[in-house]
């Protein structure tokens, strides 16, 4: 992991933070970026060794991009032969396809008028169109269809359950959504219909590479509204957001490729270490302290990946790991680690997308029922995989919103800027700790 930090790095100071430039220090630095480097004429750049792990990420990504470009092509310009198949499986996906558009658009606006309204329907639209699409998987009839309808109910279970349990953090998770994201940068609307047309446009296709461009894209996204937010939380300015993704695509490329790979395993083992220690709670000594073992290895993770670095990503140019390392710093010496830990953010985003799935999935699904085309598993799946990624990218600007919001005031909790939503969640946190100790002393 330390192979990817940036600790020879120059110290970098917040702008809230500087003292005006000495004459001739004004031209140091691009004047896009909201940071300053410390030493007189010096200007911000990373050490070799983290300098090459950037390109070189920021490389792979392009040829990982070209050939599934080439790869596509081709593919496409194939199935083109096959005239028969190309027109019984467009239709389907072109209906899908406009259908997952329709629906990120309408989770974005409404996410952006009433948050509190976007919130609780992906909690709970998500699990209810899963399972629509697992009925519809079953009246297919076929073998795939009815293993991919019984993972569909399941994970329809699972949702429901979820959102029955954290239903109580819902109101915390409106009022954070709507201080974080209001205003909206300007321009991020156009950036997300540009950056969420990507993945239908390769997964149309019928072959793999909206995932690169599904996660890829959305992590840029993040990279760059989360540094407008910040820049509007901390110093009270204004950036385009334009301005901020064109930097990043140039600048951050590697440190978000980096980081998009180790948020998703990451997050993975935090998951499961959270669901093994609920389910060992009564189990005998040994399972207990192997699953405290484990959450401790997970608790360690989470330092070194978190999607809280992408904000010092986009604001101060660091490698993601040395990002998440200071974020997380920052968010133990303030005491946020509770607030953290209970938000809401990126599960309403993610079941955002399962929700989005879910309708293009039915869209595509029943139609290939209706003309009984044969293809009603796999156009469900692929219509499934548009939606979500097209939502998603189109949702991450409220969790880079979010996560700025968190990371500002974390830096710099007195500052007047920000309203009482995290002091009084964390003494809410705090009395519930205090019941919660006194009933088991009790007990």
């Amino acid at each position: 992991m330390e192979r990817f930090n940036d600790s020879n790095a120059p110290r970098v100071i917040p702008l809230h933070q500087q003292q005006p430039p000495t004459h001739g220090e004004g031209n140091s630095l691009p004047s896009t970026y909201p940071f300053k480097v410390q030493e007189p004429n010096a200007r911000f750049t990373p050490p070799p060794t983290s300098l090459f792990l950037r390109n070189l990420y920021r490389n792979l990504f392009y040829l990982h991009f070209s050939l599934i470009t080439i790869l596509l092509t081709a593919l496409t310009i194939r199935s083109l032969v096959s005239a028969h198949n190309r027109l019984s499986l467009s239709p389907p996906l072109l209906a899908s396809t406009a259908c997952s558009a329709a629906s990120a658009l309408l989770f974005h606006f409404l996410t952006l008028h009433n948050p509190s309204r976007a919130l609780r329907a992906a909690f709970w639209l998500s699990p209810l169109l899963t399972c629509a699409v697992g009925i519809v998987l079953v009246s297919v009839g076929s073998a795939a269809s009815l293993a991919t309808a019984t993972t569909a109910l399941v994970c329809a279970i699972a949702q429901s359950l979820y959102s029955c349990w954290v239903s109580t953090r819902f109101d915390h998770a409106a009022r954070v959504l709507s201080v974080a994201t209001s205003p909206l940068p300007t321009k991020t609307t156009a950036l997300v219909v540009l950056t969420s047309s990507q993945p239908a446009r390769f997964l149309f296709g019928f072959h793999g590479g909206g995932d690169l461009w599904g996660d890829s894209g959305r992590r840029g996204v993040q990279v760059a509204v989360s540094r407008v937010k910040y820049m509007s939380f901390a110093c009270g300015m204004d950036l385009e957001t334009s301005v901020a993704f064109l930097d990043a695509i140039k600048d951050s490329l590697g440190s978000v490729c980096v980081g998009s790979v180790l948020v998703s395993v990451i997050g993975l083992v935090r998951g499961s270490a959270r669901a093994i220690s609920s389910v060992s709670a009564e189990a005998d000594e040994f399972m207990f302290s192997c699953a405290n073992c484990y959450s401790g290895v997970a608790s360690r993770l989470i330092t070194y990946g978190n999607r809280w670095g992408f904000v010092h990503v986009g604001v101060y140019n660091k490698g993601f790991v040395q990002a998440s390392m200071d974020t997380w710093e920052m968010f133990r010496r303030v005491g946020l680690e509770p607030v953290i830990d209970s938000d809401l953010t990126s599960s309403f985003c993610f079941l955002c997308g399962v929700a989005s799935g879910g309708v293009s999935a039915l869209v595509g699904g029943s139609w290939s029922l209706a003309v009984h085309n044969g293809h009603a598993t796999e156009i469900s799946i692929y219509a499934f995989l548009i939606g979500y990624f097209m939502c998603r990218v189109a949702m991450a600007w409220p969790q880079a919103c979010v996560s700025a919001y968190h990371v500002a005031y974390a830096e710099n909790p007195q500052n007047h800027r920000f309203d009482p939503t995290i002091p009084v969640r964390i003494e809410e946190l705090h009395r519930s700790q205090a019941q919660t100790s006194t009933a088991n002393s009790h007990d």
